[in-house]
């Protein structure tokens, strides 16, 4: 995927044992959408809360595709 100036992408990756590490990509790193990325990425790591009710929205999709 090519991104344009204006424009970042949070991404998230998994590993084998469940570790979830997140990058930020952008052409322009300091623009304001690389800024909005870096803070979702702080506030998944930080917030505990947020984390929880992640975790219960996949639950209740994963529940739903079973039907």
């Amino acid at each position: 995927m090519e991104l344009n100036n204006n424009q970042a992408a949070l991404i998230l990756s998994t590993s084998e044992d469940g570790e979830i590490t997140m990058d930020v990509e952008s052409p322009d790193m300091n623009g304001l959408a690389s800024a909005l990325c870096h803070a979702l990425a702080k506030k998944l790591m930080r917030d505990e809360g947020l984390q929880a009710e992640l975790m219960e929205m996949l639950e209740g999709e994963s529940e739903g595709k079973e039907d």
